[in-house]
């Protein structure tokens, strides 16, 4: 039985992996892509909806699907507008994950980050916390929140800064080991491929650490 899958960043670094290993797997034969700008790519597998991310509850009707990979993040550099960044990284994933329970969609991954807590005194950690509370209270039979430590890949836009961290990572790699194993880099292709296969498992609901990712 062919399925279904809803791709929400797939413009986005780990999205467009997502989106280009769901296009090649034979198990899949919809792909939704719900974003404001097109992804660029034909394939008759993809149905886009361009949208107003941020009012996500208008494109309800069309939000159903098997699956929901939430791949959405912005940085504090592209989005220094505090509420806009809340409204982003928190929100989107937050009213996804309402749209999805309420259309009967029973499997969602979404991708958060290391030192995730709602407790936090840092402002990144906290909202990435708070999204994941918003995520689980929607309480979607299979969930599945990855927390990758820093993501390494071929981005569109320039990152001097975060460039200059992934080739520090990986040059410190050999000494994160134990228990800071987690805080090593992590490939996107790596976190797109453990997504999918994720909600291919059955697995209970869980939150995912880097170094398990």
């Amino acid at each position: 039985m062919s399925k279904s899958a809803i791709i929400l960043g797939a413009t986005g670094l780990t999205g467009s992996l997502v989106l280009k290993e769901l296009l090649s797997d034979t198990r899949y034969d919809r792909i939704l892509l719900f974003s404001r700008s097109t992804c660029g790519i034909e394939n008759p597998k993809i149905e886009e909806h361009i949208v107003d991310v941020l009012s996500l509850e208008e494109a309800k009707p069309q939000f159903s699907a098997d699956e929901v990979y939430c791949c959405i993040g912005t940085t504090k550099k592209k989005t220094p507008d505090t509420d806009l960044y809340r409204k982003i990284d928190f929100g989107i994933p937050a009213s996804a994950a309402s749209l999805a329970k309420e259309n009967g969609v029973n499997t969602f991954a979404v991708v958060s980050a290391i030192g995730a807590d709602s407790k936090s005194s840092i402002a990144y950690n906290r909202i990435k916390g708070d999204m994941e509370q918003a995520v689980l209270e929607a309480n979607i039979e299979y969930t599945y929140i990855l927390r990758p430590s820093i993501i390494s890949g071929n981005r569109k836009e320039k990152r001097l800064g975060e460039k200059i961290g992934i080739f520090l990572f990986k040059l410190l790699k050999p000494f994160f080991f134990g228990k800071l194993k987690k805080y090593r880099a992590v490939e996107a292709k790596t976190i797109a491929h453990r997504m999918i296969q994720l909600c291919n498992s059955n697995d209970k609901s869980q939150i995912v650490e880097s170094d398990a990712i």
